[in-house]
């Protein structure tokens, strides 16, 4: 019987899981206002009337330099604590330090390798 409440436990943990972000959805669905209009329907950038069509095919390249500045600029955000409690590290948190900037450096290498880096 005790196996069985703790499988219960789980259960109602992962109902209340998908019921707290599913809630909300279906209640704005249901209480969202229903008037549209063309002006509401309207393509628009910036408050700016669009010129022409929408979409625009991008090269793939500009995305793929925007991911890798995004990683590393998120990985800079992890080493700066580590770089604030450089003193006071013991050598497990320092070789940890370490294995995460070699890593740092070795992702930065591939793109440079793979041209990733280059606007052409």
């Amino acid at each position: 019987m005790n196996l069985i409440n703790e499988w219960a436990f789980i259960g109602v943990f992962l109902a209340v899981a998908w019921v707290l972000p599913v809630l909300p959805l279906v209640v704005s669905w249901v209480f969202r206002p229903r008037k549209p209009n063309a002006l509401k329907l309207a393509t628009y950038e910036s408050g700016v009337e669009t010129v022409g069509d929408t979409w625009v095919q991008f090269k793939v390249q500009y995305y793929i330099y925007g991911l890798v500045f995004l990683i590393f600029d998120v990985e800079l955000i992890f080493l700066f604590p580590w770089a604030l409690a450089y003193n006071q590290l013991d050598f497990f948190a320092f070789g940890a330090g370490l294995l995460f900037i070699f890593l740092l450096a070795d992702a930065l290498i591939y793109a440079w390798r793979k041209n990733a880096l280059e606007w052409t």
